[in-house]
């Protein structure tokens, strides 16, 4: 089964199944209730639940398949960002009178953010032209990147990363009726990854599953493409207490084992030294000026192995600073 099929099969119906989100579901179902509401703009990271919460408010509203799909139009911005999109898709939609006793339809426009700014104010032209018989729904990481005067015309919902034990309890679940067999670290591996994005976390525990016939830990980073959060850990300490050498092969087998590049590499090291707690604020502010200047030159072009053993060197410098400092 593909991950398309594995989401769609676990895709909450109503907005009581969303995962999480409480305050923004209790808003939408006061309008499920007066079966009247406002334009909508749903901004947050990705798997937080944008797309599915659109959806399940669409299937509460309208309340059957036939109603769902004569009312309801979905489009994704960053495949169909142009403003003849707009001008032709969304507007002979939005023109034509809704079907039921429901007096209005939904668009929902995912990755809104994509738009170009003609085609935004396009939009808010039609926003302005059909809301008598029209509602949109906008989905975006980024709602900066939506115009003034189209964030004016909706109410704003910001989606926040999944709670760890939501992510669990749901990749829990879906590992059960699968049939997928897993270890307790191994589903930790999975919420560690995933930091709050369950459509990273079902699709690590789908790939995972079809890789070998037990989800560990060791399989999890591996499909993830990052290291265990130990090794990091040993790497740090190792140049913390002056062993540059050691740490610098520790860097090269985490590369090679897990096939990560340098900019994995400096993004998981400062998860791990963000959450340390032995580490002094001073220290970790120090060391993310630092690791702030080597991300951008990675970035900038700069061969990645030199940048990631200065990195490791400013370790080396900092741990004879401050001598006994080391991860917990």
């Amino acid at each position: 089964m593909t991950f398309e099929l594995w989401i769609e099969k676990y895709r909450p119906r109503t907005l009581d199944e969303v995962v999480d989100q409480e305050d923004v579901i209790r808003a939408l179902k006061g309008f499920v209730k007066k079966k009247s509401m406002p334009h909508l703009l749903f901004a947050g990271p990705a798997g937080t639940g944008k797309t599915t919460t659109a959806l399940a408010l669409a299937h509460d509203i309208y309340e059957s398949e036939e109603l769902l799909r004569a009312n309801y139009l979905e489009l994704n911005a960053s495949d169909e960002r142009g403003i003849d999109t707009i001008r032709t898709k969304i507007k002979d939609f939005a023109k034509t009178a809704p079907f039921g006793e429901v007096p209005f339809k939904i668009i929902h426009l995912d990755e809104a953010d994509s738009l170009t700014a003609d085609a935004q104010h396009a939009l808010r032209r039609i926003m302005e032209m059909y809301s008598a018989t029209t509602r949109f729904i906008l989905a975006c990481n980024y709602s900066s990147k939506i115009i003034e005067p189209i964030q004016s015309r909706t109410a704003v919902f910001r989606f926040g990363p999944i709670p760890e034990e939501a992510v669990k309890e749901r990749i829990l679940m879906i590992a059960e009726k699968e049939k997928v067999k897993y270890t307790e670290d191994g589903i930790s591996a999975i919420v560690y990854v995933a930091e709050g994005d369950l459509r990273r976390a079902i699709n690590i525990l789908q790939t995972a599953s079809a890789m070998a016939d037990l989800v560990d830990a060791k399989l999890v980073y591996r499909v993830a493409g990052l290291a265990h959060p130990e090794e990091i850990k040993g790497m740090i300490n190792a140049a913390m207490k002056g062993k540059f050498i050691a740490a610098r092969d520790m860097l090269r087998n985490l590369m090679i084992n897990y096939g990560m590049s340098a900019q994995d590499v400096v993004k998981q090291l400062n998860r791990e030294i963000l959450a340390s707690k032995s580490i002094p604020d001073k220290l970790k502010a120090e060391l993310m000026v630092f690791m702030s200047d080597v991300d951008y030159r990675i970035t900038e072009g700069a061969h990645g192995d030199i940048q990631l053993a200065a990195l490791l060197a400013k370790l080396v410098e900092l741990g004879e600073s401050h001598e006994g400092t080391s991860l917990d």
